[in-house]
């Protein structure tokens, strides 16, 4: 190797991430002899063995690397980086030494007091396997890409064929043959054609429509990916041809390892959904709330277990008892227990997963979680163009004949959007009844054609180039030609009736230089055909004639040459791709041949540079505009993105003119609309000023030739300004901005796995449709869990509230910790999940999108339920102490257990019991047990406590269960909302009513929760208490709608979230 070419190696690197010294070489943009000089190589010979190791050791293998993965411990960890998450662990904790300080008490009460740590134990333990396996189950995008990549190659080295070596082996300098069928190993310079022409299929890498052609000519220095016509990318499969190729990039340098870097990137950058967020403040903000409460409690209790007496005005004498200390932390951890939702977390995740399931029906499959109620405040949509809101599936749309006189044309507009011949008609077709012109134009569609159309299980696939399968499609719709043999009306039965019909004898392959293809066919009237197609220009500069409708041949006129051009001029502003169809004799040479090598003619067709020669003085007999169309429903779907106020912004590879126009088809842009401001190339954007201000511009934006560091920006940019972005893709190309995107949405028919795995959402029929659909379930979704978050919030601030007026009268504590967490997570469970199956709002996708900052709990909705939560606290205190206080309430008798009655001040200083004279207690009885106090009359505020503690528990169930018909809406009136419109509520209100039945009245359970069962009077009195929450409730709904235009201003209309 020459001393230049060691230089340009560069140094050596140990990652194959950091950039080389070939990087810097744009190979592209110099011919082939500059190439090989710096890559000191000779096409000829290839790469010495010697050089090859010397290349391996500076660059390393040809293949992606692999990320390190997070570890286990590391993985474990990151599950309790959530604040609620350290509450309930420090609350378990505490727990724990408590119960065991407590143990030498024995018996169920022992076992009582441990039930509370190990149950939120297991919470956690839970919550943190399904953390991990959702984590372990995110990265495997990198690994779909390493599928993507060539396995072998077929590669010159020391003068010497080497065919099959792993392509992990190539180095930059080697030179490789290329075949039809072969995946490109590396990002390769052609410099040598072995075909007269190389198309190569790009567009999961680059997002263009259709098979690119390659050339050896060197192109700009500063030509974009697309523009990079002599390079064939790795990853990318040769559809057409074969070639010999230099390698100039591998492993991570190639574009697809760049693809691989930007992955990683966006996958650092993954943030918290909106709700998230608001999950983490919130808890953020009980910490310190529970804190403050906590230690409040503790400090009005201090008279308890702490005194002193004054002696010379200073305090002496201290008394602490332990045991008073430990009762009172008791009651701040049990305050701890009630003020956290334990159960949000399963019932968020329950709302969610039934959420997927709602979406799963509608096509969209939801690959992760969250992003169900992330779909709920997208603001933008940046769509692919390819695949997404087109079929990617070419197809004639318009056909041009010949008329029955010189100087006319006749149009047919063709239906159908895709490789399935049943697929639309051809509008006014004269069928059964074809005329000779319009059978010249299917024989040569049909013939002059290398492409297949098969059936695939449901679907049609094209098996070729997409714009040959399309011809074969029309031929299909065309029919059949009047008095042939339907015998064959198999599929393709028309394509293969013209071929029965017309044998191939010899094919002029298709070059860039001519742009035109022929065949020459044996027909069956005993003449031989040259039929020919391509580009319109080319094979009318070389037509003398044109077929007019009858058969007969006239002489083509300038005026006739001028009509065609300037329909083709038409049809091409509409961003159709034209072909035009010829035919002739074939020349007097060929009059004999048969497609033998051994005739004198054959000679000519191994030289292409003749097929131009051959394929002259040509008849002219009409034309076809195809394009990739758009979806049928594409249309009505970006219409409802407008009314609901999603803006959508179309990225794509493909080129300017063809993009504007589907734009103009599908809604983003009006018909006449002059979009010179919002339509802009990948490259125009990056040289924008003010990149935000052309991102906030109202309507819709297109962004044609982008590249995926395009797409990755513009995403960035949108996210920075605060919009929520949803991104949709189907190739290698679209995976980094997936990721980056907030929803990143793949195409589950035509989506590479690299995409489906960076997604958060996989749309199984590929459809934009789909997305707005989703959209609007995600909003439902996002309603109904603000109800079912208020809802649980609501009731915990009650259970604060009866804590600490327990703590702050002084009366016995009215619940334990064990009770309070079964209410939190048991009886509150099935309520709140119901609250998931409200039904959306008939307007929801008619209201602007909610801004992610968007508070959860507003200033009015927190006072609400601090309302709420006062009444719950005072309902269930009250009721402790009117069954201690009270004979009688409201007129229901609480006399017949025979329990004893106190005075309030006896109530609220019980722990002076024992210095109480003659202070005795009766027995009373609780179903089938009798409680009795001879021995220590003090017990009645302790064990005695019991049937007062179940009578607060069921109130504060009851109330609890009134509560989320409350939640139903969030300022509707259960008069206009009734319970039954949401029938799962009552069902899982009765399942919580008798889930409480259930330990009230199962002995050993009743033992474990410290309950006992309750006579019908005792209910009477629950409900007499626990309805009042309805009205209460009606009356702030009431205040609520006189007061949302004061609370909801005109400028931020999108926090307005009713459920009305």
């Amino acid at each position: 190797m020459g001393k230049g070419g060691e230089e340009d190696l560069g140094n050596k690197q140990s990652n194959g991430s950091e950039p080389l010294k070939f990087d810097t070489f744009p190979a592209w943009g110099k011919d082939v002899r500059e190439c090989e000089e710096h890559f000191g190589v000779s096409v000829e010979r290839g790469l010495s063995r010697g050089e090859v190791l010397t290349r391996h050791q500076i660059y390393g293998l040809n293949e992606l690397e692999k990320p390190e993965g997070t570890s286990l411990l590391k993985l474990i960890l990151e599950q309790f980086n959530d604040t609620l998450v350290r509450i309930l662990l420090a609350a378990a904790v505490v727990s724990f030494v408590l119960a065991f300080v407590d143990g030498d008490e024995g018996g169920e009460m022992g076992i009582t007091a441990f039930v509370e740590p190990l149950v939120i134990f297991l919470i956690l333990i839970v919550n943190a396997i399904v953390g991990i396996w959702q984590e372990t189950n995110a990265e495997k995008a990198l690994e779909a890409l390493k599928e993507i990549q060539s396995q072998q190659a077929t590669v010159m080295r020391d003068g010497v064929k080497v065919s099959c070596l792993p392509a992990k082996e190539l180095v930059p300098g080697d030179v490789v043959e290329l075949r039809v069928g072969d995946k490109v190993p590396a990002d390769m310079r052609v410099v040598g054609l072995v075909s007269s022409t190389l198309r190569v299929e790009q567009g999961s890498l680059t997002g263009e429509s259709e098979a690119v052609s390659k050339t050896t000519k060197a192109v700009e220095e500063n030509a974009d990916i697309q523009g990079k016509k002599c390079i064939v990318f790795a990853g990318t499969t040769v559809v057409n041809g074969s070639c010999v190729c230099l390698v100039t990039h591998t492993g991570m340098s190639t574009e697809i390892g760049r693809v691989h870097s930007q992955i990683q990137e966006a996958s650092q950058h993954e943030e918290d959904t909106p709700l998230k967020k608001k999950l983490n403040e919130f808890g953020e903000a009980l910490t310190m709330i529970i804190g403050l409460i906590c230690a409040l409690v503790w400090l009005i209790n201090v008279k308890y277990f702490l005194s002193w007496e004054y002696v010379d005005g200073w305090p002496r004498n201290f008394k602490f008892s332990f045991e008073k200390c430990t009762y009172y932390f008791e009651i701040a951890v049990a305050l701890a227990v009630a003020a956290i939702p334990e159960g949000l977390p399963a019932v968020i995740t329950t709302c969610l997963a039934l959420g997927t399931r709602k979406m799963a029906q509608k096509n969209a499959l939801v690959r992760k979680l969250p992003s169900v109620e992330t779909l709920g405040c997208t603001t933008v949509i940046c769509s692919d163009k390819t695949g997404t809101l087109t079929t990617n599936q070419m197809a004639v749309s318009k056909l041009v004949a010949m008329g029955s006189r010189v100087g006319t044309l006749r149009s047919f507009n063709v239906e159908g959007t895709s490789f399935d011949p049943r697929d639309g008609k051809i509008e006014d077709w004269p069928v059964g009844r074809m005329d000779t012109n319009l059978q010249m134009i299917a024989k040569i569609a049909a013939i002059c054609n290398d492409a297949n159309v098969e059936q695939s299980e449901n679907q049609f696939v094209a098996r070729g180039m997409p714009t040959e399968a399309a011809l074969k499609v029309l031929v299909e719709k065309m029919g059949f030609p009047e008095g042939a043999n339907k015998a064959s009306s198999l599929a393709n039965g028309c394509c293969r009736l013209w071929s029965e019909l017309e044998q191939r004898i010899a094919t002029l392959e298709f070059d860039r230089d001519r742009k035109s293809m022929g065949v020459m066919v044996d027909s069956s009237s005993g003449t031989k055909l040259l039929l020919v197609k391509g580009a319109v220009e080319n094979v009318l500069e070389r037509s003398t004639h044109i077929q007019l409708l009858d058969g007969s041949t006239q002489e083509l006129d300038q005026y006739s040459r001028d009509l065609i051009l300037q329909s083709l001029h038409d049809m091409s502003m509409s961003a159709l791709r034209c072909l035009g169809f010829a035919y002739s004799d074939v020349p007097s040479d060929f009059a004999t041949y048969d497609g033998s090598e051994d005739h004198p003619a054959h000679q000519q067709l191994l030289n292409p540079i003749n097929y131009s020669s051959i394929e002259s003085n040509l008849t002219f007999v009409g034309f076809v505009g195809l394009r990739d169309p758009p979806r049928k429903e594409v249309r009505q779907a970006i219409a409802d993105c407008r009314t609901a106020g999603i803006r959508v912004m179309v990225i794509t590879g493909d080129n300017k003119s063809t993009a504007e126009a589907i734009c103009r088809e599908i809604g983003v842009f009006e018909a006449d609309e002059d979009i010179s401001t919002r339509s802009l190339t990948g490259k125009e954007f990056m040289d924008v000023k003010d990149q935000k201000n052309h991102l906030r511009q109202s309507g819709g934006l297109l962004f044609s030739r982008a590249e995926p560091k395009h797409k990755q920006e513009i995403v960035r940019l949108l996210k920075e300004d605060g919009e929520v972005v949803a991104m949709t893709g189907d190739g290698v190309n679209d995976a980094p901005a997936l990721k980056l995107a907030d929803i990143g949405v793949a195409m589950g028919i035509s989506g590479t796995e690299v995409a489906k795995e960076a997604s958060d959402m996989v749309l199984a029929d590929d459809n934009f449709s789909t997305i707005v659909a989703a959209v609007g379930e995600g909003r439902s979704i996002y309603n109904n869990m603000k109800a079912f978050i208020r809802y649980m919030i609501s009731s915990n601030i009650g259970e604060v509230a009866s804590i600490f007026l327990t703590a702050a009268l002084g009366i016995p504590e009215g619940m334990i910790p064990v009770q309070l967490l079964w209410v939190n997570l048991v009886t509150d469970g099935p309520p709140a999940t119901a609250l998931g199956f409200n039904p959306p709002d008939k307007d929801i996708m008619k209201k602007p999108p909610r801004r992610s900052d968007d508070s959860l709990i507003t200033a009015w909705i927190l006072f609400r339920y601090l309302v709420i939560g006062m009444y719950v606290g005072v309902a269930t205190v009250g009721v402790f102490i009117i069954w201690y206080t009270h004979s009688s309430f409201m007129g229901i008798d609480l006399s017949q257990d025979g329990h004893s009655l106190v005075s309030y001040s006896q109530l609220a200083h019980w722990g002076q019991c024992s210095s109480w004279e003659g202070f005795k207690v009766s027995p009373f009885t609780a179903g089938s047990q009798t409680f009795s106090f001879e021995s220590n009359p003090c017990e009645y505020f302790h064990l005695g406590k019991i049937k007062a503690s179940t009578l607060s528990l069921s109130v504060l169930v009851a109330i609890e269960m009134f509560n989320s018909l409350n939640a139903l809406s969030e300022d509707g009136s259960l008069v206009t909302m009734p319970p039954w419109v949401n029938p799962w509520l009552l069902l899982a209100m009765a399942v919580s009513f008798g889930l409480h039945f259930v330990i009230l009245y199962v002995p050993f359970l009743a033992q474990v929760f410290g309950i006992v069962p309750l006579s019908l009077n005792e209910w009477l009195l629950v409900l007499a208490v626990s309805l009042p929450v309805i009205l209460i409730d009606e009356v702030l709904k009431f205040v609520g709608r006189l007061t949302s235009g004061y609370r909801y201003s005109p400028r931020t209309p999108s926090a307005k979230q009713k459920t009305e």
